[in-house]
């Protein structure tokens, strides 16, 4: 392996019984009394412990937690052939039941995360605080009439369910997250690598498999329907954050399907809203920036 990062905030690994699945959470730091704990959940395909460089980054003590959601990182899967959005907000619910029950809490997502924290501040307006959004984009606005063709896809993928496939050594995977995201240090690549995949035991070839259900890779058969999302989004208190790298990754991502302009009349419907644009920062803006980002999240969860 080369130079793996130095994690200056060590976490400590918990399991928790959340809606019958085991859940891992990381933890850094301590309670604090009159303080809410910051609560972090990770982006499609990723892990909670994506999120280290950003709370190394942190200035000052304060307890943070992050998720692997279900059938993510350490979590359990379901056992399932599919997996349903809501489940995430579900889960999420009982978390912050586990832990903190009785105040309200600083709540951020990434990407994924970022859409699910969105939903649930606007239905559990008085479980959040504070809520900051990392490039949650949400999705294009599908039409009814394209529901006939998404469930056929759906039913024949469940009929070939898509696979992952394995890595000979850490370093893979390393080169394997350096190639997603050029910006992300060797270093860093190496030390995620670690939490992003497992060792294969058994009887065939020894190597490496990424710490996912492939099942998330299945279409999915509900569409996207922004009205439903948008009558989350304005029923959020919580004053919110959104944070964007300087690279245009909705238009990477979506390119006319879903135009800025769309987005930004999107984001017009959150009560209280402050931005912030990350300088040489794609999509994944807690790896490429963490320094900078602390920097935008401290002053805001700071503030009364």
């Amino acid at each position: 392996m080369p130079d793996v990062y130095p994690a200056h905030r060590v976490h400590r690994s918990e399991f928790l019984s959340l809606r019958g699945l085991r859940h891992h959470i990381l933890r850094w730091g301590a309670p604090k009394a009159g303080r809410a704990p910051l609560v972090m959940v990770h982006g499609w395909m990723d892990v909670g412990a994506s999120f280290q460089f950003v709370v190394d980054a942190l200035q000052g003590e304060r307890e943070v937690i992050a998720l692997d959601w279900r059938g993510f990182g350490l979590s359990e899967t379901t056992g399932a052939d599919s997996y349903w959005f809501p489940d995430y907000l579900g889960d999420l619910d009982a978390l912050l039941d586990a832990l903190s029950p009785a105040a309200p809490v600083d709540l951020l997502g990434h990407s994924m995360g970022g859409n699910v924290v969105m939903s649930y501040a606007g239905v559990r307006p008085n479980r959040i605080r504070r809520l900051v959004n990392l490039e949650g984009f949400g999705m294009p606005d599908i039409s009814p009439a394209a529901a006939p063709e998404r469930l056929v896809k759906w039913l024949d993928e469940l009929k070939d369910p898509p696979s992952l496939r394995p890595y000979a050594t850490l370093v893979d995977v390393a080169e394997r997250l350096m190639k997603n995201n050029p910006r992300l240090a060797r270093d860093k690549a190496a030390w995620l690598a670690q939490h992003w995949a497992r060792k294969v035991t058994g009887d065939g070839p020894e190597g490496f498999q990424l710490n996912a259900d492939p099942a998330h890779k299945l279409a999915n058969p509900m569409l996207y329907r922004k009205a439903e999302v948008l009558a989350c989004w304005q029923r959020i208190t919580a004053p919110t954050l959104w944070v964007e790298g300087s690279d245009d990754q909705l238009t990477r991502f979506w390119g006319s399907r879903y135009p800025r302009d769309e987005f930004e009349s999107r984001l017009a419907v959150v009560p209280s809203l402050a931005r912030a644009v990350l300088q040489d920062a794609g999509h994944m803006l807690h790896h490429d920036q963490p320094e900078a980002l602390a920097a935008v999240l401290e002053p805001f969860l700071a503030s009364d």
